[in-house]
């Protein structure tokens, strides 16, 4: 495991941003939050330690490694967002999975489900390649963020509502400085899409009651901002066939239509 600074290869925390206090619990996250600019806020997330069976189980699973990397090192630790900070496209997932993002400190990359995202955001002209395998690997989003609603890798892929709501605070920080240029939010399944609802309200942005429901192809209209619905591209909905590749490409291609984004 390592900390902000350390010369991880692709570390998502911006070089020359001191290494900050970690958050210790749901009032830390709040205050360590409120007032970020987009680079502290990396830091400042990438060192939570708000919520302790998170923080033990991601810690434990950097430690003892699947087989198959055990030669390398886990980044361990929460994964900020990744992408252009002048995003008009926003991407949120629900959390890190344990041997993706929890091993290499950029979210959904290094797993089955980011394998599935990124080919599909290279397909529609929003990546600039189609595979995502470590942090260091030269991949460019455009004009696209890619965020989780949970920053740690949780447990069975479960965070509890008290984890989910500690985090919070990092999302509403996230979306409030990125909503001058966001134009689209797509949504990847029904928890991705209650957090970004929740945010956005929080942040100022006006939610029908009652709050819409999700759905794959969902699109709700918030001002200048439209909220679309997708099935998490999870081996549970691409095994079985629930998520196609086509599927996936019509949400994200739809998003870069309504965001006014062309082929790379």
């Amino acid at each position: 495991m390592t900390v902000p600074g350390s010369g991880w290869p692709g570390d998502p925390v911006a070089p020359g941003v001191p290494v900050p206090v970690a958050a210790r619990g749901a009032a830390g996250v709040a205050r360590l939050a409120a007032r970020a600019s987009l680079p502290e806020l990396d830091a400042r997330v990438s060192v939570c330690r708000a919520c302790p069976r998170l923080v033990d189980w991601r810690e434990q699973v950097a430690r003892e490694k699947r087989a198959a990397y055990a030669g390398e090192d886990y980044w361990g630790r929460p994964v900020p967002g990744f992408g252009d900070p002048h995003a008009r496209v926003l991407v949120m997932g629900l959390a890190p999975a344990a041997h993706g993002a929890n091993r290499t400190g950029r979210v959904f990359t290094g797993d089955r489900s980011g394998d599935w995202l990124f080919a599909s955001l290279h397909r529609v002209g929003l990546a600039s390649r189609p595979t995502s395998t470590h942090a260091g690997d030269g991949l460019e989003l455009r004009s696209t963020r890619v965020v989780a609603a949970v920053r740690c890798a949780p447990p069975d892929n479960k965070p509890t509502t008290e984890e989910r709501d500690t985090c919070a605070p990092w999302v509403e920080r996230e979306l409030r400085l990125l909503l001058p240029t966001l134009r689209v939010v797509v949504c990847l399944g029904g928890f991705g899409w209650d957090a970004a609802l929740r945010s956005l309200e929080r942040a100022g942005v006006a939610v029908p009651r009652p709050r819409p429901r999700f759905g794959h192809g969902a699109e709700v209209v918030l001002g200048e901002l439209t909220l679309l619905g997708c099935y998490h591209p999870s081996q549970q909905n691409t095994f079985t066939g629930r998520l196609t590749e086509p599927m996936l490409d019509a949400v994200l291609g739809r998003a870069a239509g309504l965001a006014d984004l062309g082929s790379l």
